[in-house]
């Protein structure tokens, strides 16, 4: 009858656990997580007009912000460097996109899901 009781008891309000008894536990593996970017910050320097079309087809792409190092092709030829930034201007404007010359140096060509914070401008 005792033995009874106490699997009853085990039954309704489970079982105590001994002293001397192991815990049981489930030993998970950390998982390998790949993290890939959705959006793609890329690097350019322009040094000739061909440079142009790798810099258009990532922005193709639509998920790319191009970081444009212009300074070599203005030291060059400013004319080609016109027609280079032109070039660009008409793909991001396709896009919607949006084109920021930073100092004299740099240009910054983005998505249309990005937007460009200008600031006010300090004089």
């Amino acid at each position: 009858m005792r033995k009874k009781i106490i699997e009853l008891k085990n039954t309704l309000f489970g079982r105590r656990k001994e002293e001397n008894e192991p815990e049981e536990f489930i030993e998970i593996p950390p998982r390998k997580e790949e993290k890939t970017a959705k959006i793609l910050l890329k690097y350019f320097v322009m040094t000739d007009f061909a440079d142009v079309k790798p810099i258009v087809d990532s922005l193709r792409e639509g998920y790319t912000i191009a970081l444009v190092k212009i300074k070599p092709l203005r030291d060059k030829d400013i004319t080609e460097l016109k027609r280079a930034i032109e070039k660009i201007k008409k793909t991001v404007s396709a896009i919607g996109g949006d084109v920021v010359g930073i100092e004299e140096d740099y240009i910054i060509a983005t998505p249309g899901f990005v937007g460009v914070y200008r600031g006010e401008s300090e004089m």
